[in-house]
Parts: C-alpha cells; sequence; structure tokens
C-alpha cells in the first residue's frame, strides 16, 4: 500500500484545508487499537477507536473512545437520550458508512451521525484516530476534528482497573 494514497477521510480533510499528520503501520501487523497505538509510538489515552451503535430508535450514532478502553453501553445510551444503545453487526457497517471493521474513520462516513468522544480527548493536544483503512490513522488537535464534524464529549467508557 503506497503512502501517497489517500483515503476518503484524507480527501475530506483536505478539501476542507484541515491541517493533519498522516500515520501508517501497514507492515506492524497491528490489527487491535493498542496493537495499533504500540506500532504508532503513541500513547494508547490519545489513539482512538471509532465505533457505531443503533439505540432503540433505530437511529444510529458513533463513539470514539480510547483502543484500550470499552465502550459502557449504558453512558452512551445515556449521552445519546436512547433507552439503549447496542453494537451494529459487522456485515452492516460497510453499507452504513462507507467503512469496514478496523478502517472505520469518523471522517467521510457516508452521512453523519451524532457524534461522541470519550471526554479524555479534550485533555490531548492531538488524537489520533482511523484515516478510514486498516494501518492508516489520522492525527489532529480534537478542535480541528471539530471544524469537519459535530463531536460532542461524555464520558462514555467503562472504567477499567489499570493493568
Amino acid at each position: 500500500m503506497a503512502k501517497d494514497t489517500k483515503t476518503n477521510a484524507m480527501r475530506k480533510l483536505d478539501s476542507m484545508k484541515i491541517d493533519y499528520k498522516e500515520h501508517y503501520y501497514t507492515d506492524s501487523g497491528a490489527v487491535a487499537g493498542v496493537d495499533t497505538a504500540i506500532a504508532l509510538g503513541e500513547d494508547p489515552a490519545r489513539v482512538f477507536k471509532t465505533l457505531v451503535t443503533i439505540g432503540k430508535s433505530g437511529a444510529h450514532y458513533v463513539f470514539m473512545v480510547p483502543v484500550a478502553q470499552e465502550l459502557d453501553l449504558k453512558k452512551a445510551a445515556a449521552a445519546v437520550g436512547e433507552k439503549s444503545v447496542s453494537m451494529i453487526k459487522s456485515k452492516e457497517l460497510l453499507p452504513l458508512t462507507g467503512y469496514i471493521h478496523g478502517g472505520c474513520s469518523p471522517v467521510g462516513m457516508k452521512k453523519f451521525f451524532r457524534t461522541f468522544i470519550h471526554k479524555t480527548a479534550e485533555d490531548a493536544e492531538t488524537i489520533y484516530f482511523s484515516g478510514g483503512k486498516i494501518g492508516f490513522q489520522v492525527e489532529m488537535p480534537l478542535e480541528s476534528l471539530r471544524r469537519v464534524i459535530k463531536v460532542e464529549s461524555a464520558d462514555i467508557c467503562t472504567v477499567r482497573e489499570e493493568i
């Protein structure tokens, strides 16, 4: 995979003249989120995975959580004002968003869904998230991401004990 390949997410950022850094880890064998952070040499708290859910109402929501954390479905439902939310099935991801599992970016989806990021992103100078393909990451300040899509901060992660 050539480093000069642009994904839909990167083309969207370019078209809006948003500064970002591209990172590639295609040779590392990283698949899981924490492996991605390690391949990038970054703190897993700054690397976010993009999760797509469906609420009891049938509306879809996007949640961005640090790769070493888990989405708390009860907190997520409360954040969006739903009785409950659940993860969509992997086979539904591509037709709904245009992205595959492991390469889902909050930028450049087929349509915009209400999007939330875990509140810890507010404390980071920059955050990393999928560039729209496995092996592609984008780094930028949260405020830059907010110039592209509306992203709300919320406490949406399960409290986990430190390992």
